[in-house]
């Protein structure tokens, strides 16, 4: 590249740039990717529209920062230059540079170094940066007039400086000369040290805080980001306890998704989120907090096993969906980098789940705007904070998560507060999340996750650190079952229908009483099929108490039958009927004995049957010819909707797109002469940009206001929105962008 002539316009030198570089610039600016530029002036073009620009800067770190902020102040200068204005190293400032050109914010101009048009007016207000309000003269000037300024006035600079360049203008005259200065900031301003802004501010110029600074945009050194405090643990003890989270995240899953299968929560109306009252009931289910019962939900709709389906009645309801059935066929190490992965890619909120949004209103799980825009690039920053730490240290306990917000200022110094969510919490969710997830423990990355963040395939090194899973239980005299270790996925599901769970852990405990093994009757089961499935689950003999209560549950179940009349209790056990009549609870229930074996409820059916469990009877429903109506409830399942793809294949799939789209840029380049005119209205803008960059006229044609058409030989200044502004002759006017019909070179 001709480093010493530079080049003509910003345009120009990406088409001296090989694919290769091309590729780069669009992966660390995807947005110039869309829709596909047609050639290097229509990408030049879009990279210094105001938005895109935004979205760049916002990328940038705080070296990164400063260094374009010496840029902008020098204007067309050289490297050497450029590293004596940096407070920093010179390798870490070159660095920063060469970052900047990759990303098309620097170019080399045919004068040297220059900023892309449009970033001085987006840099100004920037942490760090030394402030671009125009000065009406160059450094050296600026040191003259520092040296003709009171020691009181000087100080008072030096404070706007430490204070980021900016002051309130107070009673202070702006428009005053040397002569009628009266106290030290009237003596800035007659000197030209401290200029009034539109908004009534006065604002320190660069050229002044170069001067006041020795020639440095920066008092202090810019390079060292903020340090991480640590503290010593052992890799194997992060691995193990990590990994016994990300058994628990799956077993976790399995048991949602299943419950939810029989019994799908309704949702709020018109999709819009999960009850408060079903997030509850999960959590209590799962024996979790409900934060993290929301997580388990929220990462359970990322993954894709989750979704809004419809239930019998045609009500939107949340059930699992067919990707559930083959996710549950994988092993275990596998199920977990399918959700970790789609977790790290989600930019969904979980911890605003029970909190309240500006208006006041609850924000529910799964509401469609659980979202925000930082939320997995903070993601990505934090863990790999993590991941950059030695084998064998970790984040400290009580300092280190203020380090890391600390640090996430440095590394992205512009990235701005949003109405839901600020840099604190997002950092506090992440390191809370991860170490449910399983990525962490005791805050440092486990191996595993460390490939996650990477884009590596976790599978192998986590399935090493996953015990087998065991085809049995231990049955004990106490109705419980004991399993040495974690179950193979359908007998857990299997025992946890006719089970409940007592502890969690290692040793999973179950308990067995009336209530569970009615549930299984419930679905279906006959004494005989709970005594088989307990004889082949269990190494142990099955205790006799267990078995007795087995039998007893079958005997009563099914004594009082419930009826459709509205409803109808029928039961060949005058006894049973009379004991229900008498007990105190059932008032409510509007029962009326019509024969010995007959009661009528004005309640209907579907109230009746849970209130009569709740009064510890096992009523079943009886068909309309008499026979008794068990019905085995069928999995629900939602249609699968698009999962967030996980961050290794989004990369590989950005890297694809961006490569094909440079491709197309460089063969656009060669057939750019034999374009027809008139240029299209993107030519247009590629033409209006190389203009500016290069300084040069061109002839517009345009219809003025009156619907009059003409032309005009312009110098372009500067595109804002909608307008161009130009310079002809001595004035400078504004042309709607919308009004211009062509452009074409001035010479």
């Amino acid at each position: 590249m001709p480093m010493d002539t530079g080049f003509r316009s910003l345009a120009d030198q990406l088409r001296s740039w090989p694919t290769e570089r091309i590729t780069r610039l669009l992966l660390a600016r995807p947005d110039l990717a869309t829709p596909s530029p047609h050639d290097s002036g229509q990408l030049a073009a879009r990279a210094a529209t105001r938005t895109s620009l935004h979205y760049a800067l916002d990328d940038l770190n705080h070296l990164e920062l400063i260094v374009l902020d010496a840029v902008v102040l020098a204007n067309q200068t050289t490297k050497a230059h450029l590293s004596s204005m940096v407070n920093a190293d010179v390798a870490a400032a070159t660095r920063a540079l060469s970052h900047l050109e990759d990303t098309g914010l620097v170019w080399h101009s045919l004068g040297g170094l220059r900023a892309v048009t449009g970033v001085a007016a987006l840099l100004r207000g920037s942490p760090g940066t030394s402030g671009l309000q125009p000065f009406a003269a160059d450094q050296e000037e600026a040191v003259r007039r520092l040296a003709a300024v009171s020691a009181e006035a000087r100080a008072m600079l030096e404070a706007v400086d430490a204070g980021g360049g900016q002051a309130s203008s107070s009673r202070a005259r702006t428009r005053v000369t040397v002569d009628e200065a009266a106290g030290p900031a009237e003596e800035l301003i007659a000197h030209g040290l401290l200029v009034s802004s539109e908004d009534g501010m006065l604002i320190l110029p660069g050229e002044v805080g170069l001067a006041l600074r020795g020639g440095r945009t920066t008092p202090a050194p810019v390079d060292v980001p903020p340090p991480l405090p640590t503290s010593s643990r052992a890799s194997s003890l992060v691995d193990r306890a990590a990994a016994g989270a990300a058994f628990e995240l799956v077993r976790n899953l399995e048991l949602l998704l299943d419950a939810w299968s029989a019994t799908p929560p309704r949702s709020l109306r018109g999709g819009t989120g999960l009850t408060v009252r079903d997030l509850k009931a999960t959590a209590e289910r799962l024996h979790v907090a409900e934060p993290t019962a929301a997580l388990l939900i929220e990462v359970a709709w990322t993954s894709g096993l989750l979704a809004l389906g419809t239930d019998e009645e045609g009500d939107p309801s949340w059930m699992p969906t067919e990707l559930f059935d083959q996710w549950l066929q994988q092993p275990l190490a596998a199920r977990w980098s399918h959700v970790a992965g789609a977790w790290l890619a989600s930019p969904r909120l979980p911890g605003l789940v029970g909190q309240r949004d500006p208006a006041g209103k609850t924000w529910n799980a799964l509401a469609p705007d659980l979202a925000g825009a930082s939320a997995v690039e903070t993601r990505r920053l934090t863990l790999g904070l993590l991941a950059e730490m030695p084998d064998g240290e970790v984040l400290a306990a009580g300092t280190g998560p203020a380090a890391v917000v600390a640090r996430l200022a440095w590394e992205r110094p512009r990235r701005p507060r949003t109405r839901t969510e600020s840099r604190e919490s997002l950092v506090a969710w992440t390191l809370t999340e991860a170490e449910t997830l399983g990525l962490t423990a005791f805050g440092g990355l486990a191996a595993y996750g460390r490939a996650l963040v990477a884009g590596e395939d976790p599978v192998p090194v986590l399935a090493g650190l996953l015990p087998e899973p065991v085809d049995h239980v231990l049955l004990q005299g106490d109705l419980t079952a004991v399993a040495p270790g974690p179950l193979e996925p359908a007998l857990a599901r299997t025992l946890a229908v006719v089970a409940t769970v007592e502890s969690h852990g290692g040793a999973t405990v179950y308990r067995f009483t009336k209530e569970s093994v009615r549930r299984a009757m419930d679905r279906g089961w006959t004494a005989t099929e709970i005594h088989t499935f307990l004889a082949a689950a269990s190494r142990t003999p099955v205790p006799q108490a267990l078995t007795y209560l087995v039998d007893d549950t079958a005997r009563t179940f099914g004594t009082i039958r419930v009826g459709f009349a509205a409803a109808y209790l029928r039961s060949d056990d005058e006894a049973a009927l009379a004991e229900l009549l008498a007990h105190p609870a059932a008032e409510s229930l509007g029962l009326r004995r019509l024969a010995p074996t007959v009661v009528v409820s004005t309640v209907a059916l579907d109230s009746l049957l849970p209130r009569l469990r709740e009064l510890g009877l096992a009523p079943v429903v009886e068909a309309p010819d008499g026979s008794v109506h068990v019905a085995r409830p069928d999995a629900k399942r939602a249609k699968a909707r698009n999962a967030q793809r996980p961050a290794g294949a989004q990369e590989a799939h950005l890297t694809v797109r961006a490569t094909a789209v440079a491709a197309r840029i460089k063969a656009g380049d060669e057939t750019a002469a034999s374009r027809p005119s008139p240029p299209e209205p993107a030519s247009t803008m590629a033409i209006l940009h190389e203009a500016i960059d290069a300084g040069e006229q061109v002839v517009l044609s345009y219809v003025d206001g009156r619907g009059v058409a003409g032309e005009a030989r312009v110098e372009p200044v500067g595109i804002d929105g909608g307008s161009l502004a130009a310079r002809v002759e001595d004035d400078v006017r504004s042309f709607a962008l919308s009004r211009i019909r062509s452009v074409r070179p001035g010479s």
